[in-house]
C-alpha cells in the first residue's frame, strides 16, 4: 500500500536525500544552502512570493517540519517546493555537490526559459 502522506520532496531521490543530508548538515552548511535556494526568488512569479509567505505564517514555529522553526530556511525550502520540478532537480544536485565538495561559492541556477514556462 502507498503511503498517502508522503512529504513533497519523497518523490524524487535525489531532492529527497538533498534535503535529508541539508537536514542534518551543520548550521553554516545550511546558511550556504538557502543562500542558494533564496536565488529561486528572482526567477519565480509574485503568486509564489506571495504563497510563500502565506506558508510561513501558517506554520513558522508550529509546523512539524525540520525546517519550520528557522524563518530563513522554511522561506527557501518553500520556494524549492513550489519550483518546477526540473528545478528541484538541478537545485537538489547542486546542494549535494557543494555539501560534498564543502563549497558553496560557485554555485549558479541555471534556470532556462523552459522551465519558467512548466
Amino acid at each position: 500500500m502507498v503511503n498517502e502522506n508522503r512529504r513533497w520532496y519523497d518523490k524524487d531521490p535525489i531532492l529527497k536525500e538533498a534535503l535529508e543530508v541539508l537536514r542534518i548538515s551543520p548550521a553554516k552548511t545550511k546558511d550556504e544552502a538557502v543562500d542558494f535556494i533564496l536565488k529561486l526568488q528572482t526567477q519565480v512569479a509574485t503568486e509564489v512570493i506571495e504563497h510563500v509567505y502565506e506558508m510561513m505564517n501558517k506554520y513558522q514555529g508550529k509546523g512539524n517540519r525540520w525546517y519550520d522553526y528557522d524563518p530563513v530556511i522554511m522561506k527557501a525550502i518553500e520556494l524549492l517546493r513550489l519550483a518546477p520540478a526540473r528545478t528541484q532537480r538541478e537545485v537538489a544536485l547542486k546542494i549535494l555537490l557543494a555539501i560534498e565538495e564543502n563549497n558553496f561559492k560557485d554555485l549558479k541556477l541555471n534556470i532556462g526559459k523552459e522551465e519558467e514556462e512548466k
